[in-house]
């Protein structure tokens, strides 16, 4: 039997039962949740850094803004709040559309 240790998707249950397998599972108290959403966000990223087509990548990066929601309601807070912030990140500091690459910075 292969043992998973990992958060899944909410029916992801469901269809190994309905597959006529069986499994154990538990609920995850609030911040064992929070710590396995951060376990699962760098196990995507890593997924997404290896895709080499637009629709692997497509799906990684669906798998990341679940998980960011997920987060978010841990967090209660709602994907307005981290609009917001990340709005005002981006009038203070810019996004990421010019490709800049920082090599270095000189010392005075």
């Amino acid at each position: 039997m292969p043992t998973y240790n990992k958060l899944v998707r909410d029916q992801i249950i469901d269809i190994i039962e309905k597959d006529g397998l069986h499994c154990n599972y538990r609920i995850l108290n609030e911040q064992e949740h929070l710590q396995e959403i951060k376990k699962k966000l760098y196990e995507e990223v890593k997924e997404y850094e290896q895709t080499s087509n637009e629709t692997d990548a497509l799906e990684e990066l669906a798998d990341l803004l679940e998980l960011i929601h997920a987060a978010l309601s841990v967090h209660n807070k709602s994907f307005d709040d981290l609009e917001t912030v990340r709005r005002k990140k981006l009038e203070q500091r810019g996004g990421f559309q010019k490709r800049l690459f920082l090599i270095d910075v000189e010392d005075e």
